[in-house]
Formats: structure tokens, sequence, C-alpha cells
């Protein structure tokens, strides 16, 4: 596997689209990293840790999974790829109940471009909705149940306003990452992009699990974890 990875490195063509690749990866942690405007990210970092070693640590866990940590921070790229896999899967069911998608369908390429273009939209419709849903719930101080602090600076309509606009915005910014690695990059875009935010939640998980079970059940996952990955490779 490592000759393989190094092969790769040494033909040009092939390199150039793997450091474009990390490039965009890189790109997309940092995203995630940043607050949204009108966001205290000191008072979120409390909460959403204190959140996510609690009680419950799993329903917050599972909800901030697709988001690579970015939802329960409220960054930019809070919403990660949920409203694109929602509307794709919208998409593929209203495929077989309207003709006129079916149609598209068994067009080929022209058909596809029309059926992604829709995708696009529904997914910037759903961010729209998912954005003032997670926005009002952190206004309203819902978010984070558990948390008394005041996790967004301001209640007003223009600050409230900035903020959804700016996780759209993101959710826009992420869909074009997934499109720039599937044209220039290497592999499926999205699907690579769905793997990243999955990933960054691996070390905050171990380190729940060392936190909650200790250091015994702690390598006796990461034991079984590299059992797997031998497995898979060899």
């Amino acid at each position: 596997m490592v000759s393989a990875f190094l092969n790769a490195f040494r033909t040009p063509d092939l390199r150039k689209k793997i450091l474009f690749t990390l490039g965009i990866l890189v790109l997309l942690r940092l995203g995630s990293t940043i607050p949204t405007p009108n966001v205290n990210a000191s008072a979120i970092r409390s909460c959403a840790t204190a959140a996510t070693t609690g009680e419950s640590a799993g329903v917050y866990s599972m909800i901030n999974m697709f988001s690579g940590g970015a939802l329960l921070h409220l960054s930019i790229f809070a919403l990660g790829v949920m409203p694109y896999i929602t509307s794709s899967i919208i998409l593929q069911l209203l495929t077989v109940v309207i003709p006129r998608l079916e149609t598209l369908k068994k067009e080929g390429g022209s058909g596809q471009q029309k059926i992604t273009q829709y995708t696009r939209w529904l997914t910037i419709v759903l961010a729209v909705l998912q954005a003032t849903s997670f926005t009002m719930l952190a206004v309203n101080g819902n978010l984070f149940t558990t948390c008394a602090l005041d996790i967004v600076y301001s209640n007003g309509i223009f600050p409230i306003v900035v903020m959804i606009l700016t996780m759209t915005a993101g959710t826009s910014i992420i869909m074009w990452f997934g499109e720039l690695i599937t044209d220039r990059g290497v592999g499926n875009g999205m699907s690579l992009l769905i793997f990243t935010s999955i990933a960054a939640q691996f070390p905050n998980a171990l380190w729940t699990i060392k936190l909650q079970r200790g250091w015994e059940v702690f390598f006796l996952v990461i034991a079984v974890g590299l059992v797997v990955v031998a497995a898979v490779v060899f």
C-alpha cells in the first residue's frame, strides 16, 4: 500500500490531483473551525464540550457526525453535506414518482446534468431551512438544553439573517468543493467530503471513550480498529 502511494506521487499528473484534493480537504476543515458571525465562540465551545460528554452525548454526536464537528460550533460550514445528501435522496425518490424526472434520467448525460442542477437548487432550499432552524434554536437557547450560556451576542433580525445566509453560503461552497474534487482531483468529491467529516470525529470519539470507559477499553477499540484495517488492506 505504501509503495503504491509513493508511486502515485511519482506521476506528475496524479501527484497534482492528490495535492489539489488534499488542499480542498484542508480548506474544508479550516472552514469547519471558523464560527458564524454573531456566535460567541468560547461559550458555544464550552456548551458543545459539555453536550458531547454528558448523558445525551450519543444524540449530539450523531447530529454532529456529518458536519465534522462544525454543527455544534455553528461554524460557517455548520450544515456540512447534510443538505446535499438529503436533496440527492429526495431527487432519487422523485425520479420514480415524477415521469419528467424519470425521462431525464434515461436521456443520459444531458438529462443527468439537469437532475444535478435540480439537486443543487434543492440543496440551497434545504440549507436555508436547516440554517434557519439551527439559528433559531441557538437564539432561543434551545440548541443545548443543559447549557445556560448565551451562545449568540445579539437576538436582532439583522444578525440572525447574517447567520442564516453565512451557513447557507457555506453549504454552497462545500457543494462547489465536491464538484472541484470530482473534476480536478481524485475520486468522487462528495464521498470524500463525507468521509473527511466523519473521520474528523474519530479523535474526539476515541477520547470520549477513554474518559467514560478508561484506558483498557480505549486501547481495545484501537486494537480492533487496526485489525480491521489490516484485514481490509492486506
